[in-house]
């Protein structure tokens, strides 16, 4: 594991500058586990990732249907949560097809090595603030090699 960045986030605007910050970082089809409690951002990282992708619609916690996709300029933008799954790998066949065109797959609550996720966002709040750690899983891994 790498840690590729870390700041602290105190309000919306700070978080939709660090997905402006980050989406370079994240290559085609990067598959990004999200990792923190309960009210930690998640959603709202999302949401302003896809913002940054060029989506100019709602977006919202799949917490109840799982997986959303949101078309961008850039190509679908997956976002899923498994949290409420008893067991979460039932799924990946479905979210491993979605995310097949997709520019960024980012999923809530799943076990980034289950995912095969190449990325980690943790998040940690620290008051009114929070903490927002970006991990390279697997650095210097290159894909058919």
């Amino acid at each position: 594991m790498r840690l590729v960045l870390a700041r602290t986030l105190k309000s919306l605007e700070d978080t939709r500058a660090l997905a402006r910050e980050v989406l370079p970082l994240l290559p085609r089809g990067a598959v990004v586990a999200l990792e923190g409690p309960l009210g930690a951002g998640k959603t709202t990282l999302v949401r302003f990732l896809a913002e940054a992708l060029g989506f100019r619609g709602r977006v919202t916690s799949p917490t109840y249907t799982l997986i959303h996709t949101y078309p961008t300029p850039e190509g679908p933008l997956v976002h899923a949560d498994l949290y409420r799954l008893p067991n979460p790998e039932e799924l990946l066949p479905q979210l491993l097809a979605a995310e097949e065109e997709a520019r960024l797959t980012l999923v809530e609550w799943g076990d980034p090595r289950a995912l095969e996720a190449g990325f980690l966002f943790r998040l940690t709040p620290q008051g009114e603030a929070r903490r927002v750690e970006l991990w390279e899983l697997c650095p210097g891994q290159q894909e058919g090699v």
